[in-house]
């Protein structure tokens, strides 16, 4: 799965706050994503990450 700094992660399961899709701050074997409803940073592991993701939203397409 090709994804990149900045983009945004459309997810299958929401974050408590109800928000759906994250912003990627950092990749590599962990993702470092931060919620665009509260502002909260979570750590996943790169497999789980890939597994929820419903759709990429690239930073240009917006």
């Amino acid at each position: 799965m090709d994804i990149n700094v900045g983009d945004k992660l459309l997810m299958k399961k929401k974050h408590p706050c109800g928000a759906d899709t994250f912003l990627v701050l950092r990749i590599g074997m962990d993702f470092r994503l931060k919620c665009t409803g509260c502002g909260h940073e979570v750590m996943l592991p790169r497999v789980k990450a890939e597994k929820n993701v419903k759709k990429v939203i690239r930073e240009n397409e917006e």
